[in-house]
């Protein structure tokens, strides 16, 4: 599944091709996906894209009259190319462009979305979630109060979109491992100095994964269609059964909230 990494790299992939550009054309070939694409999403056509920005995991394509919002759920992908390329099986969505250019949705498994949010409100899907982590807003006091008192695993906690978004599972497992923090340890139990250091490695881990182009998973690719070369450098994702990069014990596995996680039961604690 694309990350939040992955998701910023597909940002900065379409923007440039994408700011200040008018939409002449959507051309919807598959309208089922996660949920039905709006007949109100045909309203960009003919508009000015402003700004392409992003909200969690969510693509938000600015117009004047309000926005499309693009979620890329489990195998989806963008890719800028020529109108004149033919579209391929899994090739759902095309946005076509006054540069020539389509920016173009393939997604194999259909679990992404795109909607329309017109101008003046908040679409649902964007309500109620926690800070960006790599803001100011995320700080080490701010993860302390919110985990007073909760017995939720801290892997499970920051994965919550409530208390932060964009943490999946794999930089989860990443961040966990950097910080020492044993997944399954309660929320709650965190000191204000852990809580310090998780914070930084979160921001840490993410920051790189989107320089480094996102992680290299074998759904996705970036806007360019090169892919990413982070997972190059994961520690401890994937890695269950081989020794820690840091005291060689064995890293073993457990499922949290349905998801693998993997760890050092020597370094965190």
């Amino acid at each position: 599944m694309p990350e939040l990494p992955e998701v910023e790299v597909s940002r900065m992939g379409i923007k440039p091709h994408a700011t200040d550009q008018v939409v002449t054309k959507l051309e919807v070939r598959q309208p089922k996906l996660r949920w039905p694409v709006p007949d109100t999403l045909f309203d960009i056509e003919g508009q000015t894209i402003r700004a392409v920005k992003r909200r969690a995991k969510y693509l938000i394509l600015e117009t004047d009259i309000g926005y499309a919002l693009v979620h890329l759920g489990m195998s989806g992908s963008l890719r800028v190319l020529s109108q004149a390329t033919a579209p391929d099986k899994h090739d759902h969505v095309d946005l076509h462009l006054s540069n020539g250019k389509v920016i173009r949705y393939n997604d194999p498994r259909r679990f992404g979305a795109w909607l329309w949010q017109e101008k003046g409100g908040d679409h649902p899907a964007l309500e109620k979630l926690g800070p960006e982590p790599l803001t100011d807003a995320f700080t080490g006091e701010y993860l302390f109060e919110k985990a007073q008192g909760k017995r939720t695993a801290i892997k499970q906690f920051i994965m919550d979109n409530a208390v932060v978004v964009g943490v999946g599972n794999i930089y989860a497992n990443e961040s966990l491992f950097t910080s020492r923090i044993h997944p399954k340890r309660p929320a709650g139990q965190l000191n204000l100095d852990e809580a310090n250091t998780l914070v930084a490695d979160i921001k840490d881990v993410l920051a790189t994964a989107i320089k480094q182009g996102g992680t290299t998973l074998k759904d996705f690719t970036q806007a360019d269609g090169k892919p990413g070369y982070f997972a190059q450098e994961l520690l401890v994702y994937g890695r269950q059964g081989k020794p820690c990069p840091e005291c060689d014990t064995e890293l073993e596995s457990v499922k949290i909230g349905q998801r693998n996680t993997v760890f050092c039961p020597e370094c965190q604690k």
